[in-house]
């Protein structure tokens, strides 16, 4: 591969400079190897020949053995085509050219038997097909059992690129190369697992002999993607474990008893109990806390947080809270302070909108030791803001702070801080265990007692009327209603609810009830004012856009309705519906849409109505969706593009590449042997360009 991997693909016979120029601007195909592994997207069975006599409705690809009748051009200019009409002795159809129609004239004669492989269409009452494959029957590629359809563009099937002809470079390619294709995993690696060599892989996953065979080369490319990645992820976290030491508290003292005995608000659910074990102990090893704290909407993570927070205040240290917006910092210090004041804990707030004066008053209590528990926004990794001794850090919601803002809070001691880091967006345990595969993880998977699954309903737009006496009927019992628009304005492009048009209506329909609205563009003071209103019960209904995503607590809310709730993905879906049913009384999210919607959206929409458990949500968001780039965490450069793994379908695959990778780190820490030489080198091509943020959450 080491050769492929120089060689430009432009000196591969049957490409040339434009071509090539071509598959490097539309695919990134640049050299011989980066065509090796440009994988088909899937397969068609070319075993199987059909009849034009047994076509009917909605057709697949089929290939059709026959001969051409005649030959007619049509049409001027760009309107011109070529229409060959197709006969397999059953009944006739069209083969339409659009391009190149002076070759294609050259290239087939009536007299010769041909196999045709394309989509069928109907038009009238003949079948039609566009630019066929069209092979001569009896060539060796004319219905050799499974064939690969790879991904193309617009432009590259302009210029004449099919599925064949990446078929055709790359068999010419493959057969070149006989047993010269060196295979970086050594035989300790894949042959417990049974994998094929890398020769037998790529050769099966271009030309499968059967389904079989192609399954099996499947395998082997997926997990050798993913060994790597994982390999990646362990290694740096090893290094950092043995490398990087951390606070070892031993002991819980008074304020953690204090506020155990006399200020816990509820009893702590089992799932709670654990996790602070597993903090604990992280706390206690020496080594530092690198821990992701997964918890659905309300589950007690900020409890959790700020009893492990005490903790470090007991051992001497400070600690510090940083969520990602004002309101949410806000939240968490009114909190907090009201949990902790009696016991003599000091809390602190600092946002971007604290005052000068009370902020210098913060920098001083932070660097004396007598501010304990620090609460802010982006604020507090400014390089201003020092502390005496930084024990413990949490990061909330901390998918909206990029990782170098994170380092900035990590460097704020010399000795490193313990991190715990939360998110109330469930991820699957697969992609968790690769995007952050260098944390611990720790989940409460239980509500605490009390509270009452958020019902959820499907409803639509012919259906307001009812929905509205519902609201009506809430507002009466005193209870609060949020609704959710996707727009600001109204465009003239699209048909979607806007916020300012919904504000109206919702005050015309509602007269006796005070509604308070909040969206993106408003200034921080004024969304600020509006919150509170609703907040304080001032306003009985809060008309919004998706700002409202995080950080509102308002227990008396009972109802929200999401207006064009198909234009919403499913993990957002989720975190606004987490903003009701945060109280005692039964919750309702009404999911408002259009009556026709496309299958994919309502089987979407659909999983909301059926769960409010949030890892069932993401699991079926991923499958549905794909891994994406999970709201900007893979930018902690531990992730490589994957060609053909898939860490939607693919949990199996990513727990055995990580079990092999664990392995080798045991038996090779370094990666020094000659035995682990090639995969040395395939590390260092695919990772060393990456920034290392291993060292931080």
């Amino acid at each position: 591969m080491e050769r492929l991997r120089h060689t430009d693909i432009k000196y591969l016979k049957g490409v040339g400079p434009q071509r090539g120029e071509l598959l490097a601007k539309e695919l990134g195909i640049r050299t011989c190897a980066d065509l090796l592994r440009h994988y088909p997207s899937h397969y068609v069975d070319r075993s199987t020949t059909y009849r034009i006599a047994d076509f009917s409705g909605d057709m697949p690809m089929v290939q059709v053995r026959g001969r051409f009748i005649s030959f007619t051009i049509q049409g001027e200019g760009a309107k011109r085509r070529l229409t060959g009409l197709f006969s397999d002795g059953t009944r006739a159809m069209e083969i339409v050219w659009f391009r190149k129609i002076q070759q294609i004239q050259k290239a087939y004669q009536t007299s010769v038997e041909y196999v045709v492989f394309g989509k069928p269409t109907l038009f009238g009452s003949r079948w039609s097909m566009a630019h066929p494959e069209i092979d001569v029957a009896g060539a060796p590629t004319a219905s050799d059992g499974l064939r690969g359809v790879y991904p193309l563009t617009e432009k590259l099937r302009a210029k004449g690129f099919t599925s064949k002809t990446f078929h055709t470079l790359i068999t010419s390619l493959l057969s070149g190369l006989a047993a010269n294709v060196s295979d970086p995993l050594p035989r300790s690696v894949t042959a417990p697992l049974r994998l094929m060599s890398l020769q037998e892989a790529l050769a099966a996953i271009h030309s499968p002999s059967d389904r079989d065979r192609l399954q099996k080369a499947r395998l082997r490319l997926k997990f050798e993607e993913l060994y790597y990645l994982q390999l990646n992820i362990l290694r740096y976290t090893r290094q950092r474990q043995a490398a990087i030491g951390g606070f070892r508290f031993a002991r819980i003292g008074d304020y953690f008893n204090r506020f155990y005995k006399e200020c816990m608000p509820f009893e702590l659910t089992g799932a709670q109990k654990r996790v602070i074990r597993e903090i604990r102990a992280d706390m206690g090893s020496g080594k530092q806390m690198n821990r992701l704290l997964q918890g659905d909407v309300g589950s007690g993570k900020t409890l959790v947080a700020l009893l492990c927070m005490l903790i470090a205040v007991d051992n001497n240290t400070q600690a510090c809270l940083m969520a990602p917006t004002e309101i949410l910092a806000t939240q968490h210090y009114a909190t907090i302070r009201s949990m902790v004041s009696q016991i003599g804990v000091n809390v602190r707030l600092l946002t971007g909108s604290t005052p000068a004066r009370e902020r210098e008053e913060i920098h001083r209590q932070l660097l004396d030791g007598s501010l304990h528990i620090l609460i802010g926004t982006h604020a507090v990794i400014e390089d201003a803001v020092r502390f005496r001794n930084l024990g413990f850090v949490v990061i909330d919601e901390q998918h909206r702070f990029g990782v170098a803002q994170r380092a900035r809070l990590w460097k704020k001691n010399t000795t490193p801080p313990h991190v715990l880091v939360m998110t109330a967006t469930p991820i699957p345990r697969t992609l968790a265990m690769t995007v952050y595969g260098d944390l611990d993880v720790s989940v409460i998977d239980e509500l605490p007692p009390g509270r009452k699954p958020v019902h959820t309903e499907l409803r639509y737009d012919e259906r307001r009327f009812e929905v509205y006496q519902g609201i009506g009927r809430r507002l009466k019992e005193g209870r609060q209603v949020y609704i959710v628009y996707p727009l600001i304005s109204e465009s003239e492009k699209t048909d979607l609810k806007s916020l300012e048009e919904g504000y109206q209506l919702i005050c015309d329909t509602f007269p006796h009830y005070k509604v308070a609205y909040v969206h993106g563009r408003m200034k921080p003071s004024e969304k600020d004012y509006q919150m509170q209103l609703f907040a304080s019960h001032k306003a009985d209904i809060l008309v919004a856009t998706t700002v409202i995503e995080v950080g509102v607590n308002v227990p008396n809310a009972t109802t929200m309705v999401i207006e064009n709730a198909e234009r919403f993905g499913l993990s957002q879906l989720h975190q606004l519906r987490g903003r009701v049913g945060r109280g005692a009384d039964q919750s309702y999210c009404i999911l408002m849409t259009k009556m026709k919607l496309a299958k994919e959206t309502r089987k979407r929409l659909e999983v909301m109505t059926s769960t409010t458990d949030g890892f069932l949500v993401a699991e079926a968001d991923l499958k549905m969706r794909g891994p994406g780039d999970l709201e900007g965490t893979l930018q902690s450069g531990m992730a490589i593009d994957l060609r053909i793994a898939n860490l939607a379908t693919d949990g199996q695959i990513v727990q055995m590449a990580r079990d092999a990778a664990s392995r080798t780190l045991d038996t090779d820490p370094n990666l020094s042997s000659y035995e682990f030489a090639g995969v040395r080198k395939e590390m260092a091509l695919l990772f060393d360009h990456a920034i290392d943020w291993s060292r931080i959450s």
